[in-house]
């Protein structure tokens, strides 16, 4: 999958994991985006934390310091209300975008409509 189109579908998958989820920890949006993408998406830090650094600088997402559950200072994230507006577009678009490419791959090749 590109860089860029995993980068948009990534913010839509922690913005919609936050909406189901509620607050969550770095780690735990990990291992949620890991369990829903039934394993084939295992996020690193490196691809987690820049996207959630861009939906809170975007004022999609609001975090703050905490203790995580073994006692260790974790930074926690939650949706804004803008980032649940957002979502609404996101999904949207989305949806047009899938919907549009299902019209391709089901074209067989050499038929034109």
């Amino acid at each position: 999958m590109s860089r860029e189109v995993l980068q948009g579908t990534l913010d839509l998958m922690v913005l919609r994991t936050l909406e189901t989820m509620g607050t969550q920890h770095g780690l735990g949006l990990a291992k949620r985006i890991l369990q829903m993408s039934g394993g084939l998406l295992d996020l690193n830090q490196g691809t987690l934390y820049p996207a959630v650094l861009r939906l809170e600088q975007r004022g999609w997402i609001k975090s703050k310091w905490g203790v995580s559950d073994n006692n260790r200072r974790a930074k926690y994230y939650e949706l804004s209300a803008r980032g649940r507006k957002q979502i609404d577009e996101e999904a949207a678009s989305w949806e047009w975008t899938a919907s549009l490419m299902a019209r391709f791959l089901r074209t067989p090749a050499g038929e034109e409509k």
